[in-house]
């Protein structure tokens, strides 16, 4: 289930990309499909090498085409070890909610991000996750859970102040709210519940048969009651002058 759209942010083969706080790697699996140069990182090592083994049976299975590379690793995002401007693409998906130190997590993205690259950040939607946060304390007060709930215009604006273009966004998985809703209503960690295994099932019938029916909700639904925030930017190129200026004062240092 992928929530990054790749019509909208587009992904050339050969391209480097940083999926970064990957979780179980739905968006890395798919740069790797098409073609990319992926980097996987992610805090919990378990995560970590379940994507590696992941990564590996698609290579052995033929799905990556050639000149794709893949790699699975654990990193922290406000310290990551890669130098200014190695990748094309980043993608941090439903992870800044979880960290306090957001700004920090978009300067690093932006660093490592190289002038003219893209990236893409979703985040849980505002009026659905208040919602959550109104039915049950447990969803959001727990050990790495969410900390902060992110109205668009707020998580447009840091992207703003961290040097980032926004240039367009979007909403998604209304189908999940409910779920969420429903989760929330008789307790997260109580997956017995008639109503929660029943929609759980409906979800998952939904993500494997991908019905028309569904696909439309969907689509009608999303600008509703998407659970997920999504928004794409750009790093601006340096001005010429700025450029040139940079270059001047590199040639004449000692």
């Amino acid at each position: 289930m992928l929530t990054v759209d790749f019509s909208r942010f587009p992904l050339a083969p050969g391209d480097r990309v940083l999926d970064l706080g990957c979780g179980g790697g739905r968006h890395a699996f798919e740069c790797y499909k098409r073609g990319a140069q992926v980097v996987a990182l992610d805090r919990n090592g378990e995560e970590i090498r379940e994507v590696a083994k992941w990564f590996a049976a698609m290579k052995e299975a033929g799905e990556a085409p050639a000149g794709a590379t893949a790699t699975a690793m654990e990193g922290d995002a406000l310290n990551l070890p890669f130098p200014d401007a190695s990748f094309d693409v980043v993608i941090i998906s439903e992870v800044m909610e979880h960290i306090p130190d957001d700004k920090g997590v978009l300067a690093e993205m932006v660093r490592v991000l190289k002038p003219g690259g893209r990236i893409a950040v979703t985040v849980p939607r505002y009026g659905p996750e208040k919602v959550c946060w109104a039915l049950s304390d447990a969803y959001h007060e727990v050990e790495g859970g969410h900390i902060r709930i992110y109205k668009a215009h707020e998580l447009l604006a840091r992207m703003r102040e961290a040097g980032l273009r926004p240039y367009g966004s979007h909403h998604a998985h209304a189908l999940h709210s409910p779920y969420w809703w429903l989760k929330c209503a008789f307790g997260v960690d109580n997956d017995k519940a008639l109503p929660v295994r029943a929609y759980h099932k409906l979800l998952v019938w939904d993500i494997m048969k991908k019905p028309l029916a569904t696909r439309v909700a969907e689509r009608a639904l999303n600008p509703v009651m998407g659970k997920s925030f999504v928004a794409y930017a750009t790093k601006p190129h340096l001005p010429a002058v700025a450029a040139g200026s940079a270059g001047a004062a590199g040639a004449d240092a000692p």
